[in-house]
């Protein structure tokens, strides 16, 4: 099934409006390892570093890029935007921390 990546790309003097697609199993959403691999594909090496806002920044040095945002993720079922079914999907994305600490 089809996913389109809607995403911000912010540089110095602009934000440019982007998308992206990913195959992902029906009934699922793309999960941060499928949006990093998507970005890499399009030479954007990024981390995801602030999962609430689902925004990615640079991991090297040189980038002429500030940050991604991806916006919305629209598989043709239902709409992830940035409102209360983003942050569904963000819930998802998270790493799963062990017990105890």
């Amino acid at each position: 099934m089809e996913c389109i990546v809607h995403f911000e790309v912010k540089y110095r003097q602009e934000i440019k409006r982007l998308r992206g697609l990913l195959f992902i199993e029906k009934g699922k959403v793309p999960d941060s390892g499928q949006l990093v691999e998507m970005f890499k594909d399009m030479n954007y090496q990024v981390a995801l570093t602030d999962p609430d806002k689902m925004l990615f920044t640079p991991v090297g040095p040189g980038a002429d890029y500030e940050y991604i945002r991806v916006t919305e993720l629209d598989t043709g079922e239902a709409k992830y935007t940035e409102d209360h079914d983003l942050k569904k999907v963000i819930g998802s994305l998270m790493p799963q921390r062990p017990p105890g600490l």
